[in-house]
């Protein structure tokens, strides 16, 4: 989704490597419990999954949880209930729109930041229509600048 807006027609990316599912790896010390219980730990300090995935593999030396569980950590963290109602990038795109928004209301001839509003905004118009087909959000949300601030500002 990155690429969209832009020139480049290259595929060059970062690949993971490849590790089969469900073996530990032989240089991790903890145990799938304390594993668990750390990232427990995290979603109650109200880390993103992200986050909380960028600190197991920084501070705690596990770096795919899917290899060590099998499942990944959004339903890890779904099983243990601390799953969210919106997806995270999704909700990261509105906040964007947001911010953007109130920059316009105070700068109002920055057409630079018009045209990167734009651009977001369609980012969230077309996620918006592949998460209601995949039921991540309800059939009925629509994406409308006012309430998309209210939702930024519950969470």
């Amino acid at each position: 989704m990155a690429r969209m807006h832009t020139g480049g027609h290259g595929k060059a990316k970062s690949r993971k490597p490849e590790v089969e599912i469900g073996t530990r790896p032989q240089d991790l010390e903890l145990t799938n419990g304390q594993i668990e219980e750390i990232i427990v730990g995290y979603a109650k300090q109200n880390m993103h999954q992200a986050q909380i995935g960028q600190a197991l593999k920084d501070m705690h030396g596990v770096k795919y949880v899917k290899q060590v569980f099998g499942k990944r950590l959004g339903a890890i963290l779904k099983a243990k209930g601390f799953a969210t109602g919106f997806p995270q990038d999704f909700l990261d795109l509105i906040r964007k729109a947001v911010t953007m928004r109130s920059h316009l209301a105070k700068n109002h001839r920055d057409t630079y930041n018009n045209t990167r509003l734009k651009r977001v905004e369609s980012k969230i118009w077309r996620l918006t229509k592949y998460y209601k087909s995949a039921g991540r959000i309800p059939q009925e949300w629509k994406y409308e600048p006012e309430r998309a601030a209210l939702l930024i500002k519950s969470k």
